[in-house]
């Protein structure tokens, strides 16, 4: 049927709403940090790659907690050597593979809803899977690089299926299965696409014999005992609050109950809209269906492998709200398909969704960026080589090798202490820095607690403001390491109203004493060991 003037110009105006959540996330993308500050990120690059920067192949077949992770192996090891270990890098790569995945939920849509409908649609699983709920996808591409690639080839195996491309199917679902464990579902969403489209009984019974080998073998072959801080007791409460969150996360602003409840309502329509079209045996429904059935499948892993017995409701965080996210898209296209609202309704209804999920989203952005602030010390720890302050921020110092020999940031030459062009291996002469005020002084700190601590920290406010920037210097004023400042402090808080005038540093570990000067108003002074001041 032809699109009419006011129905092209409505198609124009929703892929121009579709775009609004690519461009926020992809600007949040842009500004995320350089630096990777996650564990994951560096355990897993000390494992695959050799002290010279070179592959090992067989490293990129093992687990990691106790997930396949061959594909964002690889994804690192290619960051480190050829983007700088640039954590921007796979960010912007999580976009581009979700967008795809956008792009592939499209395509699943027929031709008989319209262009209207399909395109507002559309809009609403961009909203959906491209939203702030993510943001720990977005400002971390550990995070993204585990999830996307994964959920990429677990919809393209799906898309595949509806189609009838099998073989396609079935490759598409083995190398997802080879990234991470959110693609073990599409061998079973493959068997029900075939059947529900009447194929050939063994294009039903070869996936889900495939699906029942691959969990057979992860299930005898993972490391044993719990992982990420995971429960291993009964718990069937927290394990349902976990699956029925997951599934409606992305609906509430950061509150249990209201995303369980989101997640019951979310399964009510899978189930209702399923149960039909299961029973009308339904092709052009075929690939809603299957993945309706990932997204649950999903949900139950995360609330059998990832509940904790702190109270915690994981189901809640930011890296798990693609699940929540595909399975909405699944309910909202499932709905459509059996409803074929008008499109003036539907279109209503697509931009409540983005607008609920976007205001419900934002709530968690904020506190996931102060979690990851503080971990920005990772760089300097890395550059000065030192192994206990690694190891109390829980990176592998085995990595620092392989780390140096790719390139990859911070041994790269535009590394930086960002303290007025003072770099490691300048000095600055022990006589320069201005001891700390009285009491009567204008200066508040705290100092340095112990100087044999693996990182050193405290806070400093100068005239109601905190510090610069933050240095450390051997007895002979050598620079020999740097830190952030800004960071979290709940006791300088207090004391001078400014919550973020916290420091943390690192030092290279053979160095003769660890002087800490920060600076201020382009002034330096030195905080000795213990040392601390009371506001004037």
């Amino acid at each position: 049927m032809e699109t009419s003037t006011d129905q092209r110009w409505l198609i124009n105006e929703l892929w121009l709403l579709a775009a609004v959540p690519f461009a926020l996330v992809t600007w949040q993308a842009v500004q995320a940090p350089r630096l990777h500050v996650l564990l994951d990120y560096w355990h897993v690059l000390a494992k695959v790659t050799a002290d010279d920067g070179s592959l090992i192949p067989g490293a990129l077949f093992s687990y990691h907690l106790e997930q396949p992770f061959a594909l964002p192996s690889l994804l690192f090891w290619g960051d480190a050597g050829l983007a700088g270990g640039d954590n921007r890098a796979l960010t912007l790569l999580t976009v581009a593979l979700l967008a795809a995945v956008v792009l592939l939920l499209r395509s699943l849509l027929p031709e008989s809803l319209g262009a209207v409908r399909r395109t507002a649609l559309t809009a609403g699983f961009a909203f959906l899977l491209l939203s702030a709920h993510g943001i720990e996808l977005w400002l971390q591409g550990t995070n993204g690089a585990s999830w996307a690639p994964a959920l990429f080839f677990l919809v393209l195996a799906v898309v595949c299926a509806h189609r009838g491309r099998f073989w396609p199917a079935l490759a598409a679902a083995a190398i997802g299965s080879l990234s991470f464990g959110v693609a073990f579902p599409a061998w079973f969403a493959i068997g029900l696409v075939a059947w529900l489209r009447r194929d050939a009984w063994w294009r039903v019974a070869a996936p889900v014999a495939l699906g029942a080998a691959v969990l057979a073998f992860w299930l005898l072959t993972r490391p044993a005992g719990a992982q990420a801080a995971a429960t291993s007791g009964f718990e069937p409460g927290h394990r349902l609050a976990v699956f029925g969150a997951s599934l409606g996360s992305m609906w509430s602003p950061g509150v249990a109950w209201v995303a369980i409840a989101a997640g019951v309502l979310v399964l009510g329509v899978l189930a209702y809209c399923g149960r039909a079209a299961v029973r009308a045996r339904a092709a052009d429904q075929a690939g809603w269906l299957g993945l309706g059935l990932c997204a649950v499948a999903l949900a139950l892993l995360l609330a059998l492998g990832r509940t904790t017995g702190s109270g915690t409701n994981v189901g809640l965080l930011s890296r798990y709200s693609l699940v929540g996210g595909l399975a909405a898209c699944a309910a909202l296209a499932l709905a459509a398909l059996r409803w074929n609202p008008r499109p003036g309704w539907l279109v209503a209804a697509v931009a409540a969704v983005g607008l609920v999920t976007e205001i419900t989203g934002y709530t968690q952005v904020n506190q996931v960026r102060a979690s990851y602030e503080s971990l920005g010390t990772v760089a300097y720890a890395l550059r000065v080589n030192d192994p206990a302050a690694l190891a109390e921020l829980r990176i592998n110092p085995a990595v620092v090798p392989a780390a140096r020999s790719l390139g990859a940031y911070p041994f790269t030459g535009d590394f930086t202490l960002g303290c007025g062009g003072r770099e490691l291996g300048d000095r600055v002469p022990p006589e320069s820095p201005r001891p700390l005020p009285g009491p009567s002084g204008p200066l508040s700190t705290k100092g340095v607690v112990d100087t044999r601590a693996p990182l050193l920290t405290g806070w400093a406010v100068v005239d109601g403001k905190r510090a610069d920037c933050v240095l450390v210097t051997d007895d002979a004023g050598t620079v020999t390491g740097g830190g952030l400042t800004g960071v979290g402090r709940s006791d300088a808080g207090g004391l001078t109203g400014e919550p973020n005038a916290g420091w943390q540093a690192a030092a290279a570990p053979d160095s003769r004493g660890r002087i800490v000067v920060v600076s201020a108003g382009g002034v330096l002074y030195r905080i000795d060991e213990n040392a601390h001041g009371e506001r004037g």
